[in-house]
């Protein structure tokens, strides 16, 4: 079966057949989660602004005018959405368990990784990023989104975007690296 792209599930939508939207909410509905789910560090709260996010998009469609592509278009209402809740609430809790690391992010160079533990050492460092840093970082290395289109979903400039990326590419690099050495001394 071809998969169509979200241009035609959304024309179906619009045109009155709502039971398209599925499809829009079984694609992105991990990245959505995954975003709410680091900006209010609660998973019931996620899941709830995750829920909410898609009613939003679902209500707006009509106004989405595809100068972006749509996932930045929906990121940007996940984001804003949580941004939101954020302010109404001030709770902390941190998750990495709905990231999905694929090979994808090597282009990262985590070479110096036993390939067994990639994925765990990835999750944990992830996690020990500020909020803002990760969704960055979720973006551009786990869902290819561009530079641009980041800046259209967190609000920040393009090279603002270049300059949290490159210092959350560095942290990364810190973290893992003491978490690589106190592993090293802690079987020594």
């Amino acid at each position: 079966m071809e998969e169509k792209d979200d241009n035609y599930y959304i024309e179906k939508v619009i045109a009155g057949q709502t039971s398209y939207f599925s499809y829009v909410v079984e694609k992105y509905q991990d990245v959505v989660f995954s975003i709410a789910l680091k900006v209010l560090k609660n998973r019931e709260d996620a899941e709830e602004m995750a829920q909410e996010s898609f009613v939003k998009a679902f209500k707006s469609l009509h106004t989405f005018q595809r100068k972006a592509k749509f996932s930045t278009w929906l990121y940007r209402i996940t984001y804003n959405t949580c941004i939101s809740e954020t302010r109404k609430k001030k709770q902390y809790f941190a998750s990495t368990d709905e990231v999905q690391i694929s090979d994808e992010v090597e282009e990262m160079n985590f070479d110096g990784i036993p390939a067994e533990n990639r994925e765990k050492y990835i999750k944990a460092a992830l996690a020990k990023l500020q909020e803002d840093e990760y969704t960055l970082v979720l973006l551009y290395y786990f869902e290819d989104q561009s530079v641009e289109d980041i800046s259209k979903v967190t609000g920040l400039s393009g090279s603002n975007v270049k300059v949290k990326l490159y210092r959350a590419r560095k942290k990364l690099y810190v973290i893992l690296n003491e978490m690589l050495k106190e592993d090293v001394y802690s079987i020594l």
